[in-house]
């Protein structure tokens, strides 16, 4: 037995020396990166961590001895592509680093050359991530993330406008240009760009932070290189820049420059006090504590010389995800391999310590990199996989918070679940969404230590007032002017943006700027001009909402309308004694008079025979058929209807007189109070066919509208200054060198015609406006403005000025006219009247065929009793016309006696 176990104790050790004989005894990976940085310093710690745990673990690498090569590039791509070929003269399987991106640009090119894999643990550019760098990997998040973050947290607090303070190089730039686009897709933009050069002058800060003052956001954006020494925010407290009202916003290299710095001094905290940060998320788990608690031990031992932040956490994570990688590969290859590119003939060159003749290519340089990019494990920074960009998928982010005790986590965000307090990993586990109505963060301390959040910008200080440019009218001035005496600003519009002002929940100073010379109305289109070219930052006044303007400036929430309308002279109708005819048209009277007569005549016939109020002398019967229909105007008839025919008829007549009554009240009333005009003008379409003179007002959007918009021609528009110049154009007409009517605004035409009675408004508004406030484009006074102004208009204020200024006397009454009065028409009620001619025309040939056969009855009775002397033959058709109607004419009881004494005849006792 024991000889057995020998025997296989020998053959296992005899196959792992065959397997491990193909196996190098030790691999070179280079590292360059910046000894004596912020990052830098955490990098090196944690790699040489990482290269002794990986030797020390059996597991890994299987005897292979990893060796770590390490350069200095001093922040200085031409010194990081000198240590790029130095380790790379050393036969080197991979590079870990740059930290810097500016950097890692060029050593990319390099190690591209020689299809060497590239991984960097801080190089963050996101163009890193383009196919021009095939072998370039990326073990920390790639700006593109943090950008996106930094947006969602401008977009989360509602600020539109934002100031970026940039490092200019390919760091800075290019993570600017991810954040420009991240915040135009969420409709935000940044307002100006404080670009800083690598040296971090003082004098440059400083002059840079005081240009940004005079301008209106308050939103910092600050993605800078890691800096100790904090000089940007030195220098903010220092120019009163760290006060209520601002934000700071900062990227990542805030977090790790603090990370690095533990424990921090106080003053610090105090200049950073209201800052909000980014920090990469890295989940909590027993690796990552027992790593910080090693680090820890470290510091305490003087093995560590730094804090750590988490760029060294990736560092460490680094050096395993190139070590697993370079196993596997081994494993498949068996061997490391580089080899002299073709046609390579440099002879033995020697440069600054560069031997180039030593550089060969990595042969399986590019199944590294795809063995690299399958890698998926546990590391300290949590799970380790890469995404289609080759940078690590994004873990999310830390929302920090410095006050003047440290540093407060105030909540997380990650591209999938969005903000929330809670840790992104606790979210997926809950299939949480970005789109929940639970994004919130945590309670945050803003610079001034103030909790409310700022409103991110200023409209103007004391020191540089808002600019508001008014017009200066010579006419209409209860709109708005300046006093000749006092120079004071005053008028309708004036006390509008006044009040509107008390709604803003922040104080705004502004001078008025008054525009034109007093002795006519100014131009407007050039007065909203000059807030595009930033004379003005406002305009306050009648400003008119066109389209011309609308694309040069924003304007407020209308607050009055300012529609065009057309001004002619009037003519109040005057007293007329046959004015009450004026309701129906001739047709219609002679149809409502007609009905009247044949319902009187085929009521008689219809109640005759059974009525004795339709019976009597022919005068009686005359006048009681003409005054029964007509009585039903006033009052009860005297007469009672008995037939059921008439009663049928009166009900449909009844009716008809309801409608007549009512409709002719109506017409009588509107005619009473209309006005008729003594033009023939009857509307804009009208005006612009004939070829009369135009009137409008001088420095109104009228004239283009007139001549763009309608194509009258220039030569009929004649401009006019002031409402007596209105009145005395109307009056002299256009055969006296006036005008046929005036085109204006709504509002002047009310004005104007509170004074005057002899015009008035003519057909319908066109062109329908309103007035606004002007502002330059995107400025944050026009949505409060805006706001302000419909709580004028809901609490009554709005009303109240205009009662102030346009209502001492009487308000001015909108008058409108048509040319003729409205009349009523037969067309109007001709189903009326036919209904109740049908009904008429039934009743009586009911009453007819009941008569004929009445009659014929009787007839035949009469025979049967006198049989023996009938009637003569030769009987004429005219005399049984007469004898029928002389039967008809009879009473009812008459005729039942008629039948009664021919059934006693025929029928004797």
């Amino acid at each position: 037995m024991k000889k057995f176990m020998v025997l296989h104790l020998l053959t296992w050790i005899w196959l792992c020396g065959v397997a491990h004989s193909g196996r190098p005894a030790s691999v070179n990976i280079g590292a360059v990166f910046s000894f004596d940085s912020i990052i830098g310093r955490a990098a090196k710690t944690a790699m040489e961590m990482a290269v002794s745990d990986v030797n020390e673990d059996p597991t890994v690498l299987m005897g292979t001895k990893l060796n770590l090569i390490m350069k200095d590039a001093m922040c200085n791509a031409f010194l990081g592509s000198i240590g790029a070929f130095q380790v790379l003269e050393k036969g080197v399987a991979a590079i870990i680093g740059p930290q810097s991106s500016a950097v890692a640009h060029t050593v990319s090119q390099i190690a591209d050359a020689l299809q060497v894999p590239l991984v960097s643990y801080a190089a963050t550019d996101p163009t890193l991530s383009s196919l021009q760098f095939p072998f370039f990997i990326r073990t920390t998040q790639s700006d593109l993330a943090q950008m996106t973050a930094m947006a969602d947290i401008i977009d989360f607090h509602g600020w539109k406008e934002v100031i970026v303070v940039f490092l200019d190089d390919d760091y800075g730039r290019n993570g600017l240009s991810a954040l420009s686009d991240e915040l135009e897709k969420r409709k935000l933009k940044i307002s100006y760009k404080l670009p800083l050069s690598i040296k971090f002058d003082l004098d440059e800060i400083t002059n840079l932070l005081n240009q940004s003052k005079v301008v209106g956001p308050r939103v910092y954006v600050v993605h800078v290189n890691p800096d100790p020494r904090l000089r940007i925010f030195f220098i903010a407290h220092k120019l009163q820049m760290m006060a209520k009202d601002y934000v700071w916003l900062v990227t990542d290299w805030l977090s790790a420059t603090l990370d690095s710095l533990s424990p921090v001094n106080q003053t610090s905290f105090s200049v950073l006090q209201g800052v909000v940060g980014l920090r990469q998320h890295i989940p909590d788990s027993s690796k990552k504590r027992a790593f910080v608690s090693r680090w820890i031990k470290m510091q305490k031992e003087g093995l560590a010389n730094t804090g750590l932040n988490s760029y060294g956490i990736y560092a460490y994570d680094t050096v395993w995800a190139v070590a697993r990688a370079i196993d596997i590969f081994i494993k498949v290859h068996n061997n490391i391999t580089f080899s002299l590119p073709d046609n390579y003939n440099l002879s033995h060159t020697v440069g600054i310590g560069i031997l180039l003749d030593k550089l060969k290519i990595f042969a399986g340089g590019s199944d590294l990199v795809d063995i690299l990019l399958q890698s998926n494990f546990t590391g300290v920074s949590g799970q380790l996989h890469f995404n289609s960009d080759r940078s690590i998928v994004s873990g999310g982010y830390d929302i920090i918070n410095v006050n003047q005790m440290g540093i407060s986590g105030v909540g997380f965000w990650s591209n999938n679940s969005g903000f929330s307090v809670v840790p992104p990993t606790a979210l997926k586990k809950r299939k949480y969404n970005r789109f929940s109505q639970d994004q919130k963060l945590g309670k945050v301390i803003w610079p001034g230590g103030v909790t409310d959040q700022p409103r991110g910008w200023v409209i103007a200080d004391n020191t540089k007032p808002l600019r508001i440019g008014v017009p200066k009218r010579a006419s209409f001035v209860e709109f708005v002017t300046e006093l000749p005496d006092s120079h004071q600003i005053q008028g309708y519009c004036i006390d509008v943006f006044k009040k509107a002002l008390e709604f803003i929940p922040y104080e705004v100073p502004f001078v008025f700027k008054p525009f034109g010379n007093g002795k006519e109305n100014p131009n407007y289109d050039a007065l909203v001009k000059m807030v595009d070219e930033n004379v003005y930052d406002a305009v306050v006044g009648d400003i008119a909402i066109v389209t011309n303007r609308t694309m040069i400036v924003d304007f407020s929430q209308p607050f009055a309308s300012s529609s065009l309308v057309i001004v002619a002279p009037i003519n109040k109708a005057r007293s007329n004694a046959w004015v009450f005819l004026q309701p129906f048209t001739a047709d219609m009277w002679c149809a409502t008079a007609a009905s009247f007569l044949v319902v009187g005549v085929v009521i008689w016939i219809l109640e005759h025979r059974v009525n004795n109020d339709f019976r009597g002398p022919p005068k009686k019967q005359l006048l009681t058929m003409l005054m029964f229909s007509l009585s039903t105007l006033f009052k009860k008839n005297q007469e009672d209807t008995v037939s059921s025919l008439s009663k049928m008829v009166m009900i449909v007549w009844l009716f008809l007189l309801m409608v007549i009554t009512a409709s002719y009240t109506a017409s009588l009333t509107s005619i009473l109070t209309v006005e008729q005009l003594s033009s023939p003008i009857t509307g804009i379409d009208s005006l612009i066919a004939s070829n009369w003179p135009i009137g409008f007002q001088v420095g109104s959007f009228t004239y283009n509208y007139l001549t763009d918009n309608l194509y009258v021609s220039k030569s009929r528009l004649i401009s006019l200054g002031s409402p007596e110049e209105y009145a005395t154009a109307l009056k002299k007409g256009p055969s006296g060198g006036g005008v046929a009517a005036i085109i204006d605004e709504l509002p002047y035409v009310e004005l104007f015609l509170s004074n005057e009675t002899d015009f008035g408004i003519i057909g319908q508004p066109f062109a329908r406006s309103s007035w606004g406030f002007a502002f330059q484009r995107e400025s944050p006074l026009a949505f409060d403005m805006s706001t302000a102004i419909l709580k004028l208009s809901e609490n009554g204020d709005l009303r109240k000025i205009h009662e102030k200024w346009f209502c001492k006397m009487r308000c001015p009454e909108d008058r409108t006219s048509n040319s003729k009065p409205d009349q009523l028409h037969l067309i109007s009620f001709w189903g009326l009247y036919l209904s109740c001619g049908i009904v008429s025309l039934v009743a009586l040939a009911l009453f007819l065929l009941r008569m004929i056969r009445q009659y014929a009855r009787f007839k035949q009775r009469q025979k049967n009793v006198a049989s023996s002397s009938p009637e003569p033959s030769g009987i004429h058709c005219s005399q049984v016309v007469v004898n029928f109607f002389n039967f008809i004419d009879e009473k009812e009881e008459a005729i039942k006696k008629m039948f009664t004494q021919c059934d006693n005849h025929q029928n004797p006792n």
